[in-house]
């Protein structure tokens, strides 16, 4: 069994692009134990693949000068995740059409596609919803990973095959250790302009959110889970540099393994990457998400996780961090998110059986 999984990989700098790679090779292999899995991202592509631009691959699909087709018939089903939340127009139209455009080369390969469990929309404007509706429709299946998806997708003319969680809760956890107390990840993202909040609000609340909690006697540490790279929204510059003016320790980790090690090893961690929350809820350790977009909520609403702040809508985001710490146990109520992610897995197995 040959499997392609689009748009994550094993080396992003994205340690959530990683989670979303690993995760993915682990729900197929729960159905085929030897699968042969391989990665396609935009960061490390093969001559086959002119993913460049719309141009590059209109002119493969004419000349098939590369062997983008034969390569991908070459595989017994496709895996597109679109990155996990980029199924939208939010990050452009560009990268949505290219997305959209290797699937249906996969298709005319012959090759069952399945829009593996990922965030579906929103879809803003005319041309973002023409693409989501035909790449819906031209899907062997489709996987929502939370229930708001599952509805946005009917709405738009396809119900969903299978409900699933995020796919990192396939991954396998490692033992807690309790070695730190509070790991607090800071988004580069958001740090500097950007199109979900008010980067200058979001750093009020980081440094107050430190403040408040070592006034408690809390130990902070700052991780990035974001590695560096000449992508202006790695994480590791602001970590180092906010460590330093506040004196506290900065965790670079190397990998993926490395960040699941450090979140198994903290009491909590707050994070603005869904991904940390998520590698962290996935070994039992509670995690409060400081939310800047539509994804979070719906994924963990299913999960029965309620510790979600979200940065956009919250007037005290601070305030609500610290209601949380003090008047909920956290440690307790985390360790039952994993259980109920993984239950949702069946149907997901059975849509990817069903394609095959």
């Amino acid at each position: 069994m040959r499997v392609l999984v689009l748009w994550a990989d094993d080396r992003s700098p994205n340690l959530g692009v990683r989670a979303l790679g690993a995760g993915t090779a682990a729900l197929v292999r729960r159905v085929w134990p030897h699968a042969e899995v391989t990665f396609q991202n935009f960061g490390h592509r093969i001559p086959q693949l002119p993913i460049g631009s719309m141009r590059s691959l209109a002119r493969e699909h004419v000349t098939r000068r590369r062997g983008m087709t034969e390569w991908l018939a070459g595989f017994d089903l496709v895996i597109d995740t679109r990155s996990g939340d980029s199924f939208s127009d939010s990050y452009g139209l560009r990268r949505m059409a290219i997305m959209s455009a290797v699937a249906e080369g996969a298709s005319r390969a012959g090759v069952p596609v399945v829009l593996g469990p990922q965030t579906i929309g929103p879809f803003t404007s005319r041309r973002g919803r023409w693409l989501g509706r035909r790449a819906l429709a031209r899907a062997d299946a489709v996987i929502a990973r939370d229930s708001a998806s599952a509805e946005y997708a009917s709405r738009h003319g396809r119900p969903v095959d299978a409900r699933s969680s995020d796919v990192v809760f396939a991954l396998p956890a490692l033992p807690r250790a309790g070695e730190r107390d509070v790991v607090l990840n800071v988004s580069g993202l958001l740090w500097h302009p950007n199109p979900h909040v008010d980067f200058a609000r979001y750093r009020e609340t980081v440094c107050e959110l430190h403040e408040r909690l070592t006034a408690t006697g809390r130990e902070v540490a700052l991780l990035a889970h974001v590695l560096d790279s000449p992508a202006a929204d790695n994480d590791v510059p602001v970590v180092q540099e906010l460590a330093r003016e506040l004196g506290a320790e900065a965790l670079v980790p190397g990998s993926l393994d490395d960040v699941r090690e450090v979140v198994a090893s903290a009491n909590l961690v707050i994070a603005s990457r869904m991904h940390a929350c998520l590698n962290a809820l996935s070994q039992g350790t509670p995690a409060i998400p400081l939310a800047y977009s539509r994804k979070f909520a719906p994924l963990l609403g299913d999960l029965e996780w309620y510790a979600t702040v979200d940065l956009r809508s919250d007037p005290e985001p601070v305030d609500a961090v610290i209601r949380m710490i003090e008047c909920h146990d956290l440690a307790r109520d985390a360790g039952h998110v994993a259980e109920r992610a993984r239950a949702a897995f069946a149907d997901a197995e059975r849509a990817l059986v069903g394609v095959v």
